[in-house]
């Protein structure tokens, strides 16, 4: 049996993590506890243990928490399972018929993207991804296009340094600051790509599933080679994003 101890921490804990979702920026210690009516050495007590779990960021900068990688990944956890799946296998499917083309879903894990769904056209090139996979997701184009839709804050937590940062084939970024003008330009565009960054030879485009938060729920990519012509590639991003966005209004995404 449980001490109340144990129970009271676990609850002021789950407080603590709860409130922290609520705010749009990290936040003080000092007003955390106010808003909790925690004494403060509790506070910090615990943004300590729940810090060492991954589940808080702490910039000791300003002196500010957030939630960490940790929780985006227990976040994302549920969207991995059947329920994600189940509302978008039928898109996905629908999107190869429709361009004769490779398609996959995937959703950040950490610093990574997990494949979760792969669809593979008639006669397309065989592809390194597939349900299960893991890659690095500053690499990919499904994974830069849901950087690109978490807040800054949760992006620095990510990627702290330059040692959280790989590289392949000579290409990815190779710091905070050039990943972020990277996002930007996604952001602006409304999709992401990648040229034979993941396989010489083939590339992608891939548009953000938002969930009913606004948050990343998953990236719709599509895989093809890279000598297509440009009107052919506008019209692959035209119909991958059209994909993602019917996706997140079936997962509540107004």
């Amino acid at each position: 049996m449980w001490g109340w101890g144990v129970v009271s921490g676990a609850s002021d804990a789950i407080a603590l993590l709860q409130l922290l979702a609520t705010k749009a920026t990290p936040q003080p210690g000092a007003n955390l506890a106010r808003e909790l009516g925690l004494p403060r050495s509790t506070t910090y007590r615990l943004l300590g243990v729940l810090a060492d779990a991954g589940l808080v960021s702490h910039d000791a900068e300003d002196r500010r928490f957030g939630l960490g990688p940790a929780a985006y990944e227990l976040g994302s956890a549920y969207t991995r399972q059947a329920p994600l799946q189940r509302v978008a296998l039928p898109a996905v499917r629908s999107f190869v018929d429709r361009t004769g083309q490779n398609a996959h879903l995937a959703v950040l894990h950490g610093r990574d993207v997990l494949y979760v769904i792969e669809e593979r056209a008639p006669e397309r090139p065989m592809l390194v991804t597939d349900v299960g996979v893991r890659l690095p997701a500053t690499l990919t184009a499904s994974g830069l296009v849901m950087l690109a839709y978490l807040p800054s804050a949760q992006v620095r937590a990510l990627f702290p340094g330059r040692d959280d940062f790989v590289q392949r084939n000579g290409a990815g970024p190779t710091s905070l600051t050039v990943l972020r003008s990277e996002l930007a330009q996604v952001r602006a565009r409304g999709y992401a790509q990648e040229n034979g960054t993941v396989t010489k030879g083939l590339a992608s485009v891939a548009a953000c599933v938002l969930d009913h938060t606004g948050l990343p729920a998953a990236g719709l990519a599509c895989t093809f080679t890279d000598d297509l012509d440009a009107a052919t590639r506008a019209e692959l991003a035209r119909e991958v994003t059209a994909s993602a966005a019917t996706l997140s209004r079936r997962l509540g995404h107004h």
